[in-house]
């Protein structure tokens, strides 16, 4: 990853545990358990967090089918969130994350369309999804029906990890960042509804 790139993306987790941090406060005295990612690969800022001390977890075995979004909106009216509970080959991926409506229809949303644009083609969408279900070499990767080259992995694999989608710890192997997992399936939910 480029310098720039991996600068820009530090300094907007960081303004994302700042906006995380202040939903927490909103929603509960201790915001010990506002947000949370575990995973092997997860960055330092991301904490662990067991599925049995999510807010609302409690209220999940309730007869109400909105449960969640009407707990969340007596803590935090306003706010918008995304969240999951995975279990990943790379282990267990407890992971939430909320932003206030008003604060994302303020933001200059151009610079969304990058990430958005990497899983734009059905050859990376693929292997986003093989990736996550465990095929993480190039060797692995070579043999979807999708790719008709090394040429064409290799070029689908950079936008993939220049976009953030992927990450690459040592030469020919692959992963999705703990933290992207649950927005990843979120994303997949969104297009199949």
């Amino acid at each position: 990853m480029e310098p720039d790139t991996a600068s820009a993306i530090e300094r907007r987790l960081a303004d994302l545990e700042q906006e995380v941090a202040r939903l927490s406060a909103l929603a509960e005295p201790t915001a010990g358990h506002a947000a949370g990612a575990a995973g092997e690969g997860a960055a330092g800022s991301v904490r662990e967090q067991p599925a049995s001390d999510a807010p609302g977890a409690a209220s999940a075995g309730s007869d109400d089918p909105l449960w969640f979004v009407n707990e969340l909106g007596r803590r935090a009216p306003g706010a918008v969130m995304m969240a999951g509970a995975v279990d990943t080959a790379a282990g267990p991926v407890r992971w939430q994350y909320g932003l206030m409506a008003d604060g994302l229809l303020s933001e200059d949303w151009s610079d969304l369309a990058r990430p958005l644009e990497a899983l734009g083609h059905p050859a990376r969408i693929e292997l986003v999804r093989q990736v996550m279900r465990g095929a993480h070499t190039t060797a692995e990767l070579l043999q979807l029906e999708h790719l008709a080259s090394s040429g064409q992995l290799y070029h689908h694999l950079r936008q993939l990890v220049s976009a953030g989608w992927l990450v690459s710890p040592r030469r020919g192997y692959y992963e999705v960042p703990a933290a992207r997992v649950v927005p990843l399936l979120v994303l997949t939910m969104i297009a199949s509804s």
